[in-house]
């Protein structure tokens, strides 16, 4: 069959992708759980200034659970946490949620309005919880207590705060029942009540470094024993643990003893045998408390979140047998059960954020949420637009024509080390490239740096693919999803590894004839914006332009000027501080600044606690306009990773006027192109 697509220079396709669209288009969703039968999420709504609704869905569509304008989300440790829980199995009952602008915790009853649980701090969000639990007639969770708006010092405690709101206005009513570490996550209550447990961890550790498993036995007073490791140490980082619903006393735990994160079960008398003993990850690194990758069962089986470089969902029988559910979704987020089925954000390639419902006693999975069309949900009889391979339709969004197919890629490094990528080709259903001509590429590299980023649809990188620009997604030494060893490749190497990393994956495009060599970019946020300029230092032949966003660049002063969770990090990413002092000057993208002729745009939120202004002040003191052609994009109200639809937009515009100056193309007008 002949191509009879139209031939357009790479980078000027006209598409219907617009900023706005990219900006909207795809939803957040998040913290998934029950209330009675209803599947709930929060949803970030960037049109309300970032809001995070509570969501549910009933015969007439998608609707808020609590009365407009509460924002159910949580500050702890700044990434936040699970800040919402059904009180019971009974939707009657209500729920307890933390309320964003002044992080008390409150109840809602259904037609009523939230009342307080918890204090008011000395000023709004000094006193932040997450991660809750029903303990009788009281809500047992992780309290932060924090010094200032910078969140630099903070203590964190388990307490217990009574539901009848006696608290809210007598604060001698919340009563402290652990303090073991100076990080936590929120309870897990054993069925009967009788034993409850938590992880904990200190500095200069980081959660997927070390962390230990801690039980301690409820007294009668409800009051807490001395609590005991039951997991983890030095070297090892259990990252989640729930009881098993059968009252046999056993602790399910994700742990990695043998460098994967793997199921564990920890008997009543410590001891602790693994479940499905895989080369594979069955967690994630925590950087949000309370997140869940194992969920127990009533039936006595485990659901399981699971995989290398993504995440597939299966059942994991009391035999070690492992069933995966037969759904095309390639990642699972944000797990929550009532027993019997799992509820999750679900997505892949072919399907962009999802709430579904699955069953395992059918095998089914269904939507409960669809994607939104340009920023609006779906009404409930429309066909499901995200079903991988289903043929759009006039009712399709557009985002689905216009999506390009991604795929996995490993390259190897100079020192044979293995690299892996998501590369996602330039693609539009009406127009190519010259046949002479090769696209642009743009290097991502994602925040974390121990994190990932996910293989699927992606409005924000549709943006660019439809229009003829190339995206190579960089899980580079350091992500996780691929094992401690890959993880640790980082270590002490920041600055190096995913530097070299990045590069690697650029030349292998161009060396197998996919990108054009003198048309690469360079993009990335927080420790990815760190990547990107420590790139064009070092690698000012490879890379013509990099956009910026909210990064970290002076590792010394960062130390000082970042919040509580990550204020050692460095430690792990490039060595102790004092002793490593040298390290930190020579990792710096701030040493070569000076080098720096790469055209570049820094995007910047003025009220970001973990990568303060002053660090993308510190690179522009070192530029000069007259040699370096760059903007920087500043944004009032916005914080570390951008939640206003407007700031979103107005970034990507701003990178795609860049990219077409320092590239070489000419992007087509704005209304050049509608959707079918």
């Amino acid at each position: 069959m002949s191509d009879t697509r139209s031939v357009l220079p790479y980078g000027s396709w006209p598409s219907p992708i617009e900023a706005d669209d990219a900006a909207r288009g795809d939803a957040l969703l998040e913290w998934v759980g029950f209330l009675g039968d209803d599947v709930c999420w929060t949803e970030v709504l960037p049109e309300e200034d970032g809001r995070s609704g509570l969501m549910r869905r009933t015969a007439e569509g998608v609707e808020e659970v609590l009365p407009s304008g509460w924002d159910v989300r949580t500050r702890v440790i700044e990434y936040g946490g699970r800040p919402w829980l059904a009180l019971s199995g009974r939707a009657a009952d209500g729920l307890v949620f933390t309320h964003g602008p002044d992080q008390r915790l409150h109840r809602w009853r259904p037609g009523s309005d939230p009342v307080p649980l918890s204090p008011p701090g000395a000023w709004p969000g000094e006193l932040r919880y997450a991660d809750f639990a029903v303990h009788g007639d009281e809500i047992w969770c992780l309290r932060e207590t924090v010094a200032d708006d910078t969140a630099r010092t903070a203590r964190r405690h388990l307490v217990a705060i009574p539901l009848d709101g006696g608290a809210a206005e007598d604060p001698s009513r919340v009563r402290e029942l652990a303090a073991t570490h100076h990080f936590m996550t929120g309870p897990r209550i054993e069925p009967g009540g009788d034993r409850v447990a938590w992880l904990g961890w200190d500095h200069p550790d980081m959660p997927w470094d070390t962390t230990r498993l801690m039980v301690a036995a409820v007294l009668p007073d409800g009051t807490l024993g001395t609590p005991a490791v039951r997991m983890g140490g030095e070297g090892e980082a259990v990252t989640q643990a729930d009881w098993a619903t059968d009252g046999s006393g056993t602790l399910y735990a994700v742990s990695d003893p043998d460098g994967w994160w793997n199921v564990h079960a920890v008997d009543r008398d410590g001891g602790t045998r693994s479940l499905c003993p895989r080369p594979e990850e069955f967690g994630e690194a925590l950087w949000r408390i309370g997140l869940r990758w194992c969920l127990p069962l009533l039936d006595g089986t485990l659901a399981v979140i699971h995989g290398v470089g993504e995440r597939r969902l299966g059942i994991l029988g009391a035999d070690g047998a492992l069933t995966d559910f037969d759904d095309p979704a390639t990642e699972w987020h944000f797990a929550a059960t009532d027993g019997r089925r799992i509820a999750a954000v679900a997505s892949s390639p072919g399907r962009r954020r999802t709430v579904v419902l699955a069953d395992p006693a059918d095998g089914s999975v269904r939507t409960v949420r669809a994607p939104s069309s340009e920023g609006r949900s779906l009404p409930s009889d429309a066909p499901d637009p995200d079903a991988d391979g289903a043929a759009p339709d006039a009712r399709t969004p557009a985002p689905y024509a216009y999506a390009t197919t991604p795929y996995r890629r490993t390259y190897r490094g100079d020192d044979g080390e293995p690299v892996h990528v998501h590369v996602y080709p330039p693609h539009h259903p009406e127009f190519t490239g010259p046949g002479d001509e090769l696209p642009p590429y743009l290097v991502l590299a994602h925040g974390g740096p121990t994190s990932r980023s996910h293989l699927v649809l992606n409005q924000e990188i549709s943006y660019f693919t439809s229009r003829g620009i190339g995206v190579v997604d960089v899980q580079y030494g350091g992500s996780t999803g691929y094992g401690r060893a890959y993880r640790e490749r980082l270590r002490h190497r920041w600055g190096l590894t995913d530097v070299q990393d990045c590069a690697t994956a650029a030349r292998g495009l161009i060396a197998e004839g996919l990108a054009d060599p003198d048309r690469i970019a360079i993009r990335g946020g927080s420790a990815g914006g760190w990547t990107a300029v420590a790139s064009i230092a070092a690698e000012p032949g490879l890379y013509r332009a990099a956009a910026v966003y909210y990064p970290v660049l002076d590792p010394a002063s960062w130390r000082e000027e970042t919040h509580d969770f990550e204020s050692r990090y460095l430690d792990g990413l490039i060595g102790p501080w004092p002793d490593t002092a040298d390290r930190y000057a020579h990792q710096s993208p701030l040493r070569e600044a000076d080098r720096i002729r790469t055209p570049f745009v820094l995007l910047q939120g003025l009220d970001d606690t973990v990568c303060p202004p002053a660090q993308a002040e510190r690179l522009l003191q070192r530029i000069d306009p007259d040699t370096v052609p760059y903007r920087c994009l500043t944004f009032e109200g916005e914080g570390h990773g951008f939640r206003r639809s407007a700031t979103v937009a107005a970034s990507l515009r701003a990178e795609l006027r860049l990219y077409a100056d320092a590239l070489g193309f000419t992007p087509a007008a704005a209304s050049s192109c509608s959707p079918s």
